[in-house]
């Protein structure tokens, strides 16, 4: 394999576990690079504000402070704005032959870039799932992530007034700083009880700070008199071209009420990213409470592949908080894997990283099972609505599809398309998921789609470079 550079360690992500695993590994002596989207590492919780812009300090950002000054200093290569479209090498060469260092293609600024690791580090995190509903393609209805994103990184907010609906701690987190943003903040719709978050208090002791945050959210909600409604969901969106009113409905009962809005903000949990765990074949197992399919891991961040490593929520969501511990841990595994840190020296270092982790995973754990969503939500899409926004596939066709013998969401791809457009079943993946299990028996059963090439859609002339055709060359015609 030709590559203009190899790495002892490459960090794909760079959120609270890549920056962290990075840092962790650079500082320990080994070359070290970090591959980011993004034009500042930080990642979604700890997202950095543009250049030129003053976001106003608040935990999340000064938590993202410190990662990223513990990043610059521990001499790690930081390479923002590279998209991750390709990787290749490690386990995947020719049946019999030695693995390779692992071949990471990037795009950045209109090209190529190819690089090479002896290990690699994946942080990818995780993706918002939304389970459609009537009228969730109209504009105004935008994630809880994205909206979120819009908030902390410009300041900008999706409505004046606006509904916040779906699962989770984040639900409370938008709406307190839709308020404080100056927006109206109709209602919130809970997918929760009040029973439910009761029975996270246990582990929410482990990290008084983050409680108090919580109740603090919920505090300001009361008092200025936002409607806070336990089990219950969105149900429909309407509008001409854009939103105008939306349907809030009990989980256990019929009577709707409809609300006046112009934003909809909604999400129902995160899902690990796991395609480029995927696409390296690594062993995956599904789990509910962590999100969903998610690659399986030792005690030390390892998968089943040779020198590939996960950590932060791509290997089961478990917070923001937990994801540095995790990078930590991976970055030590691969030191140690590499030969270059000695048995001694790995076990004491990972004893505080484990200890770490343990402790911030219990309250994100706790949070991850808040997330999930109740599969009665996929039983109840209509027909007529919409999966894939891609392909334009509706829960009817999906339904068609299995009638006709689709037996997983692979077969269901082929049938329908369903999934194959640029978002690459990033957005619908989880509804069609969820639609397959119900007819097959479950998640399990319904399997996982195959990693594919490209991660990310890339443009063709980024790849192809600049050529003629007659520098094509045509092989000889075949003798007749």
């Amino acid at each position: 394999m030709t590559c203009l550079t190899i790495y002892d360690v490459a960090v794909l992500g760079g959120g609270p576990a890549g920056m962290a695993a990075a840092a962790e590994a650079a500082r320990r002596g080994a070359r070290t690079v970090l591959l980011d989207e993004n034009t500042r590492p930080g990642g979604q919780v700890y997202r950095a504000a543009p250049h030129g812009f003053r976001m106003p300090a608040d935990p999340d950002r000064r938590a993202g402070e410190a990662l990223r000054a513990e990043l610059a200093r521990s001499g790690a290569e930081v390479r923002t704005e590279h998209c991750v479209w390709g990787l290749g090498g490690g386990p995947l060469v020719p049946e019999g032959s030695p693995p390779e260092p692992f071949r990471i293609d990037a795009l950045h600024a209109g090209a190529t870039v190819t690089l090479a690791a002896r290990a690699l580090i994946l942080c990818a995190g995780a993706q918002e799932r939304i389970i459609p509903f009537p009228g969730w393609t109209l504009p105004g209805v935008i994630g809880l992530a994205a909206a979120t994103i819009l908030l902390k990184a410009q300041g900008v907010l999706p409505g004046r007034r606006v509904v916040v609906a779906g699962a989770g701690p984040l639900l409370y987190a938008l709406a307190a700083k839709l308020l404080a943003g100056g927006a109206e903040v109709a209602a919130v719709a809970d997918l929760a009880t009040r029973v439910d978050w009761a029975s996270t208090l246990p582990q929410l002791l482990l990290r008084p700070g983050l409680l108090a945050r919580g109740l603090g959210w919920r505090a300001e909600l009361l008092r200025r008199g936002v409607p806070v409604l336990g089990a219950h969901t969105a149900v429909r969106a309407e509008g001409g071209d854009v939103l105008e009113r939306v349907w809030l409905a009990p989980l256990y009962g019929v009577r709707e009420r409809a609300i006046a809005c112009d934003a909809l903000c909604i999400g129902h949990g995160l899902a690990p990213a796991t395609e480029a765990t995927r696409l390296l074949r690594a062993e995956h197992r599904y789990d509910r409470a962590a999100g969903g399919w998610v690659p399986v891991l030792d005690s030390d961040q390892r998968t089943s592949v040779p020198l590939l490593y996960v950590a932060g929520d791509g290997g089961g969501v478990r917070g923001a908080a937990a994801a540095p511990a995790s990078g930590r841990l991976a970055a030590l595994a691969a030191l140690r894997d590499l030969g270059r840190l000695s048995a001694r020296a790995h076990a004491i270092a990972r004893w505080r990283a484990r200890a770490e982790r343990w402790r911030a995973a219990q309250a994100g754990a706790a949070m991850a099972r808040l997330m999930s969503p109740p599969p009665s939500l996929a039983a109840v899409i209509p027909p007529e609505t919409v999966i894939c926004r891609c392909e334009g596939v509706t829960a009817a066709e999906i339904e068609a599809a299995l009638a006709d013998g689709a037996t997983d969401v692979n077969q269901l791809k082929h049938f329908t398309r369903c999934g194959m457009g640029p978002c690459q079943g990033r957005l619908c993946g989880e509804a069609a998921a969820e639609l397959v299990a119900r007819r097959l028996g479950g998640r399990e059963a319904a399997g996982v789609a195959t990693g594919r090439l490209p991660l990310r859609p890339v443009p063709v002339d980024a790849l192809l470079g600049t050529f003629d055709y007659a520098d094509i060359p045509v092989p000889p015609p075949a003798p007749i």
